[in-house]
């Protein structure tokens, strides 16, 4: 089991605004379809769809992500990161302006938006790889965990910069073939960045907060050594003309092992944790499932594969981590400000066990949005829209309970301490 280093813990101010910042894109996300209704969800080179598409995966999967990361790597793999007080706050206005000028670039066709976003996004992406490789090259063991890291942040930067190359040619200042492209870059981002990154993760989540068992040394580093392998052998196959079923594939068969390697480690579990944190990812990698399965049969071109993944499997993976992780991050803020001997709340209280459940519940009307891609409608699209913000809204309001409830401690204490001093 992996031994929590609080000591190494990042200031919480620096994570904290990462993950209270994801609800907000996924209230977006819902405001966008509710705009658009139908027109986002019929095919993947709609502006609406695009802008859609990038919400979800930078504005809410990228805040979330990010955020777990700077706490994740020093907090629980003992990996330091380099410049978190000076560059934090950067790293968060870099990569949340450069995906809100993308988002209205790629909606608008706004050209000097999407130029803006192909400099801004690159840099936010190099920032991260910046503070956080050279901890993850000079720590010690958990060497499978630190290589999946690693490998995740590896190609979230080649996404990134892949991305701006396609932000120039959608600008018109780069004659490039955009489809082809845009089929690497997905790839890249989706299974080399976000699954890749989950993956890892799970090593450490899965046992301590749900009970499992984790995926075998030799097998998780086949498992990622295949996906090294093929996603720069399909990439440079579709680069030179070769069709994108490869490409396509690799994504479907290896994000289908996770989550089929996972529903199996907490189906064997002999003594289960069974909480919000199993609930949400249960019923997350049974999606990813499904959504891996649609794409490798190509459903609807992709679209509904897409809607299962990105709009509801992933963001509940990481929904269930933020619901964690945020009250650990007040706890600790607790911890830090009134030093040792108080008695402080613990993490179950700062964020209640039903509070989560309803915050999980709340996503439960997002299978509209996949309904509505097999049956398209402007009134069940502009449905799953209101669905979403009102689901990402329920996230957003728990997350920030974490907050009142610690101002609500300190404030009791500073009480009863003006009190004692009378």
């Amino acid at each position: 089991m992996t031994q929590l280093r609080l000591e190494q813990a990042p200031a919480p101010s620096l994570p904290r605004r990462f993950l209270l910042g994801a609800p907000w894109w996924g209230m977006l996300a819902g405001v966008l379809l509710i705009v658009d209704g139908d027109a986002a969800l019929h095919m993947r080179w709609n502006a609406a769809t695009l802008a859609l598409v990038h919400v979800f995966t930078l504005g809410v999967l990228g805040n979330a992500m990010f955020g777990s990361v700077l706490q994740f790597l020093p907090a629980a793999a003992g990996v330091r990161v380099r410049g978190s007080a000076t560059f934090g706050p950067w790293l968060h206005a870099l990569f949340n302006l450069g995906v809100l000028l993308l988002v209205a670039g790629l909606h608008r066709g706004w050209r000097t938006a999407l130029i803006a976003a192909a400099v801004l996004l690159p840099l936010a992406f190099a920032l991260l790889a910046a503070m956080t490789v050279p901890g993850l090259l000079v720590a010690a063991g958990q060497r499978l965990l630190r290589a999946g890291f690693g490998a995740a942040i590896g190609f979230a930067v080649l996404t990134a910069l892949l991305g701006g190359m396609l932000a120039l040619g959608s600008a018109g200042y780069l004659a490039l073939p955009l489809a082809v492209l845009t089929d690497v870059h997905a790839s890249w981002g989706v299974l080399g960045w976000v699954v890749v990154l989950m993956a890892s993760v799970a090593r450490v989540v899965m046992p301590m907060f749900q009970g499992t068992g984790t995926v075998r040394e030799p097998v998780q580093a086949m498992w990622l050594g295949s996906v090294l392998l093929m996603l720069f052998g399909a990439a440079c196959w579709r680069l030179t003309d070769g069709g994108g079923v490869w490409l396509t594939g690799t994504v479907a068969v290896h994000a289908l092992l996770f989550a089929v390697a996972a529903l199996w480690l907490q189906w064997r579990a002999p003594r289960l944790r069974r909480g919000p944190l199993l609930w949400s990812w249960r019923a997350g990698l049974i999606v990813l499932a499904l959504a891996a399965l649609a794409l490798a049969a190509g459903v609807r071109g992709g679209m509904l594969a897409a809607t299962l993944g990105l709009g509801i499997a992933l963001p509940l993976l990481v929904a269930g981590m933020m619901l964690e992780i945020v009250p650990f991050i007040g706890w600790i803020e607790l911890h830090r400000r009134c030093g040792r001997g108080v008695q402080l709340p613990g993490v179950q209280r700062l964020l209640p066990a039903h509070d989560k459940t309803r915050a999980l519940l709340a996503q439960g009307p997002l299978l509209l949005l996949p309904a509505a891609v097999m049956w398209p409608s402007a009134w069940l699209a502009r449905a799953a829209g209101l669905a979403l913000l009102l689901a990402w809204g329920c996230m957003g309001w728990t997350l920030r309970g974490v907050r009142r409830r610690a101002g609500d401690f300190l404030s009791t204490m500073e009480s009863a301490d003006a009190a004692a001093r009378v």
